[in-house]
Formats: structure tokens, sequence, C-alpha cells
């Protein structure tokens, strides 16, 4: 099978023939598999630390607010990769140090993409979260404190429900361009399917045939991640609410 599509595509003047090998499909084969490991981690850990973020920015309290602001606005201002170098060259350092050497550190690579990556995306889940909060009806916050609710009731039972069905459009353009970050692993040599790619084409001079695997790869992801949301959205949604 993998002999044909190879001939096949050898017709259109694309290189596949890496496919035939065992060491260089291996390495590709576990880039896919390492890129899909990062969004079903980065998904989840984006959102929960998205929801404890806005939660704090809208506390009400200082000492919850401002830090998580702080970060907010660091994260939001500068470029991911930047973040992830500092974190991976600076910080990991520091860790390596106060733990007595590299060989004693147990931040990995891909510890970093992950908490890099997922604290980026978790600041703007943050925003989404925080605007679909503040955009629940007054009326709304004041019966439920009429019943009895305590604050934190208030913001599990009413504000955080409200407030999600209003912001999952921006939530899951968040989580488009999660999938997308997930590519700045192979700064710091995650091989992750960009990083496994460049390590064939440097072998192989197959840059084109490559890259269109990589567009359609993540076309597909993120074509998914968007029909998922909107079914999400669809069936989440309040008659009458956020129209």
């Amino acid at each position: 099978m993998t002999s044909l599509f190879v001939n096949l595509t050898n017709r259109l003047g694309l290189n596949y023939e890496f496919l035939a090998t065992g060491y260089e499909a291996q390495i590709w084969r576990d880039g896919f598999i390492t890129t899909l490991y990062l969004i079903a981690l980065l998904i989840p850990v984006s959102l929960i630390a998205g929801l404890l973020f806005a939660a704090c920015l809208t506390s009400g309290k200082p000492w919850l607010s401002t830090p998580v602001r702080a970060f907010v606005e660091i994260t939001r201002n500068t470029p991911t990769l930047v973040q992830l170098m500092f974190s991976f060259l600076v910080l990991n350092t520091f860790v390596s140090n106060l733990v007595g050497g590299t060989q004693n550190n147990p931040l990995t690579p891909f510890f970093w993409v992950v908490a890099v990556v997922g604290l980026h995306i978790a600041a703007l889940h943050a925003e989404a979260i925080r605007a679909g909060i503040e955009a629940v009806p007054s009326a709304t916050v004041e019966a439920a404190r009429g019943i009895g609710f305590s604050a934190l009731q208030i913001l599990r039972y009413v504000e955080v429900p409200l407030a999600l069905r209003a912001s999952l459009p921006a939530i899951v353009n968040n989580l488009i361009n999660l999938v997308k970050l997930t590519t700045v692993g192979n700064a710091i040599a995650v091989s992750e399917i960009t990083y496994a790619s460049i390590m064939v084409w440097t072998q192989r001079d197959n840059v084109v045939s490559l890259m269109i695997v990589i567009l359609l790869f993540f076309s597909i992801i993120n074509l998914a991640v968007a029909r998922i949301g909107l079914w999400v959205e669809r069936k989440l949604a309040v008659p009458g609410y956020g129209l």
C-alpha cells in the first residue's frame, strides 16, 4: 500500500519515498502522534486555567485579581515563542540550578510547551470568560442573591454557565489558535510534526511534499475543532440569551 502511494505521488512530482524506510517514517509518525498528544493535553489545561483566571479577575479581591491581571497582560502582549524561549532558557536553567544540575531536572521540553502554550491560551480564555461574566444581566444576579445564593454559588451556578455560552465563539477561536501554536515546540526540539518534518526534509529535500501534508493536517484538525465548537454552541444555546 505504501509503495503504491509513493509511486502515485511520484507521478505528481511529490516525494514521499521516505515512507518506505523504517527510521525516517517512524520519526514522522511519532511527530504526528506527539502533536495530537500536545493538543489533547493543551485543550483541558487551557480551559481549566482560563476558568480559574476569569474567576480571579472577577472576584473583586485585589490580592487575586491584580497578579492574574498582570500575568494576562504580559502573556497577551508578548509573542508565544519569546515566552517559550524565556521559560526554557531562563526558568528551566534556574530550576536546574536549584535541583543540582540538568540531570536532576524533571521538567522536559515537552512540559514547557504544555505550560507556556496552555497558559498563553488560558489568558485569552480568561478575557473571553470575564467579558461573558460581566455581560450577565444584573437582574439575574440579583435574583440569585435574593434566593440566598452566596457569591461563590452565584459565580458557579449563574454567571459561569451563562458566561461560557456567551464566550464560546471566542473560546473556540482560541482553541484553533492553540492547535497552531503547538508548532512552537520545534524551537526547543520537541519532536512534533513540524520538527519531525524538518528532520526528514533536510535529508530528502522534499520540503514541498511535507509542507502540503502539514497544511492539510492542521486544516483538518482545526476544521474538526471549529465544527465541534459550533455543535456545542448550538446545544448549550439559551433561547433569547446572547442574541
